[in-house]
């Protein structure tokens, strides 16, 4: 399959013409005659106009197949209500009832073993070779079964730099979009041992082989629309093919488009976390995209008032590991090892990198500090610093670069790296 694609030039969206024309040559309409097809697509946590690509393909392909369904692909996220998926898809409840009352709703259920099918192993030698001779296990595959009650698994969602896999996109939609936990757990905890510096914004990352090697062994058709978006939800690039293939192309535009590249590090960062994240679960991207470029020693205050909570899938689980460097992780492995190793890998993201000293004790690089709504004690009990948000204005960090002082006013999707990488982000 090649891929089909659409770029816009600098400065200028995709229109919706553009759009309709990449959907109308990829999916003619005569090839679905009949068929089965399931939308896998983002949660409310990724911006794209998920919409208006599934208005397009259901006005292309929805009189012609014999279903069109979409799946949310959660991931371990909480599931979304009818009301939230039809705001995801940019339709009214009225548009569900009327236009779109035949497509089927269905959220990932990660947690539901009944839910799930086992489709293999992933061998020990084989995870050797993938993750680089890092480790050697057998790691057990299991999908979402709903899967397979469809002839074709059509990906729609965006491409962003993303912190355990490189690139966002592609077969990340399928892993751990719609996984059952072990693999998932496994790919998290390899991301957070070969460190966020040094995965994000990386293309051909360990993670990546391990979830693409784990793609290939699911024996359903699969496409995928692959988006680049830019802050104002509007699309660089569209691109269509292969999940390998589309993703491809996709994350070479999204390097071009989602990196800023600074001089210097900063000894104080604001990260300023939008309303789509609405727990530290997801708010933790204001740390892991603004990590490359925060000074030894600094620290960044992810500022989030509409923060209440540290995960709702997983906080009670959270709370007992607390936030740690990896390597801290690693030293007490025998205290942490029983842990999901998914909260492992989300607990050192967010800390960030350090090192343990001779008596065990870590030493984090740099601070992270929460100014958000989730209490003090619980910033203290889970390790991280606190600071009350109603202290903070956040005009008072713009325009201070020369100071060695950075605001981000919309955090998580745009990464940030010094031109010339420090020894400790990989060179």
């Amino acid at each position: 399959m090649g891929t089909i694609s659409q770029t816009a030039p600098a400065g200028t969206p995709l229109t919706g013409d553009q759009v309709n024309s990449v959907v109308a040559e990829a999916l003619p309409t005569e090839d679905y005659s009949g068929k089965k097809v399931l939308l896998i697509v983002p949660d409310h946590t990724r911006t794209a106009p998920v919409g208006q690509l599934f208005k397009a393909i259901h006005a292309q392909i929805g009189g012609a197949v014999a279903k069109l369904d979409v799946m949310i692909a959660l991931g371990t996220h909480h599931a979304m209500s009818e009301e939230a998926i039809c705001e995801r898809l940019e339709i009214t409840l009225d548009e569900r009832r009327v236009q779109y009352t035949d497509v089927a709703f269905h959220n990932h259920e990660w947690d539901n073993p009944n839910m799930l099918r086992n489709i293999g192993t992933i061998p020990a030698s084989t995870i050797g070779d993938l993750s680089g001779g890092r480790f050697e296990m057998d790691v057990p595959v299991e999908i979402n079964r709903t899967i397979y009650d469809y002839d074709q698994a059509m990906i729609l969602g965006p491409v962003f730099p993303h912190e355990v896999v490189g690139f966002s996109g592609g077969n990340k939609y399928l892993f751990p979009g719609i996984s059952g936990p072990e693999v998932l757990n496994f790919f998290h905890w390899l991301g957070a041992v070969v460190t966020n510096p040094m995965i994000i914004g990386s293309k051909w990352t360990p993670v990546r082989k391990v979830v693409d090697h784990a793609a290939a062994m699911v024996d359903v058709e699969k496409t995928c629309f692959c988006m680049v978006v830019r802050p104002d939800k509007s699309l660089a690039g569209l691109f269509f093919g292969s999940p390998e293939d589309a993703w491809d192309a996709a994350s070479d535009l999204s390097a071009n488009e989602h990196i800023t590249y600074k001089d210097r590090p900063f000894d104080k960062i604001v990260s300023c976390a939008p309303k789509m994240y609405d727990d530290l679960w997801v708010g933790g991207k204001c740390m892991y995209k603004l990590e490359p470029v925060l000074a030894d020693g600094g620290e960044l205050i992810i500022y989030a008032p509409h923060i209440t909570e540290v995960s709702f899938s997983h906080g009670d689980i959270i709370k007992q590991i607390g936030y740690h460097c990896s390597a801290y992780l690693l030293h007490h492995w025998d205290r942490f090892k029983d842990f999901p190793w998914g909260l492992l890998a989300h607990s050192g993201h967010v800390k960030g990198i350090g090192t343990v000293d001779a008596n065990g004790n870590e030493q984090p690089r740099a601070t992270v500090t929460l100014a958000t709504g989730i209490p003090e004690e619980v910033c203290r009990q889970i390790n991280l610093g606190y600071v009350d948000y109603r202290t903070i204005n956040i005009e008072d960090y713009a325009n201070r670069e020369d100071e060695g002082v950075y605001l981000e006013r919309k955090a998580g999707e745009r990464l940030y790296h010094l031109r010339q990488r420090p020894d400790w982000a990989g060179g």
